[in-house]
């Protein structure tokens, strides 16, 4: 794990070079992690391994709590105060029971000092996992766990969502004694469009199209980068996977860093971030 090659370029992966935006590491994310300085990162978007659910080049090491945890811990390191971390997540059913590996993992993020900022979901629309329906509903989700170091610090909110009521504003909210009070915003136009609700579909890649078996929609993560993160900032995917992470990143003028156990993924995200940036070169090495 972490053994230096060379890349495509002829470039040294170990060599220091800091003008760079993006930073691709290949190797052991809890090795590599180490190199990326304290409070460094603004913004992960990372979908970890679903408790051994998919086999990657047909490597099917053990995604234990140990590792997770460690991982968890490096995460809170590296985040500035007021970032984010979005943690995509699913759980395997195991002789007909859920696993909680997900609910574990989200409390062990506030363990290590995150706040769990938002619970949210992503509603693929249509049965991708691996089971039977004999004896429950397909489960056509995963959760989105968003978690923030300290008060948040950034929240674009995107308001895309159609508004099913027209006219003006009305309402009341209850208090917690129970009283009732008018809106704030009681009288008002209401908007054509609201903002989004936690709830956001989109549909899953298919096809394999990027020779990884678990493809990270690019729209998901772009929505989730203009989301929590300005341009100029930094984010981060410690289980690159296929680089989509990355290729949105930098097409919304954010700095990239990603690490990728595999080589051969490690190979097809280079080349995807390379090409969608070819005015910039990729730096392949250490953090400085």
């Amino acid at each position: 794990m972490g053994v230096s090659s060379k890349s495509r370029m002829g470039r040294d992966r170990g060599e220091v070079v800091k003008k760079y935006k993006t930073r691709l590491m290949q190797g052991d994310c809890l090795e590599r992690m180490k190199e990326i300085e304290s409070g460094a990162i603004d913004l992960t978007v990372t979908s970890p391994p679903y408790d051994n659910l998919r086999t990657y080049n047909g490597n099917n090491e053990q995604w234990c709590a140990d590792v997770w945890k460690g991982v968890i811990q490096e995460l809170y390191r590296i985040t500035k105060p007021g970032g984010v971390v979005v943690w995509v997540v699913g759980d395997a059913t195991i002789k007909g029971s859920e696993t909680g590996t997900s609910f574990r993992q989200a409390l062990w993020f506030k363990e290590c000092g995150f706040n769990l900022h938002d619970t949210m979901i992503w509603n693929k629309g249509s049965f991708t996992a691996v089971g039977a329906l004999k004896t429950r509903y397909a489960q056509t989700f995963e959760y989105m766990f968003i978690f923030s170091k300290g008060k948040i610090k950034t929240f674009n909110a995107i308001k895309d969502r159609p508004n099913k009521v027209k006219g003006r504003i009305g309402g009341r909210l209850r208090m917690p004694n129970g009283d009732m009070k008018k809106m704030s915003t009681h009288g008002k136009k209401r908007a054509d469009y609201g903002q989004r609700f936690a709830i956001w579909e989109q549909p899953p890649v298919g096809g394999n199209i990027s020779k990884h078996p678990a493809v990270f929609p690019e729209k998901l993560a772009n929505d989730h980068i203009i989301s929590w993160s300005n341009e100029g900032d930094t984010v981060f995917d410690p289980f690159m996977g296929s680089g989509t992470t990355g290729k949105m990143a930098l097409a919304n003028v954010r700095e990239f860093i990603g690490i990728e156990l595999d080589p051969d993924y490690f190979n097809i995200a280079e080349e995807r971030i390379e090409k969608h940036t070819p005015q910039q070169k990729l730096f392949t090495g250490e953090i400085k």
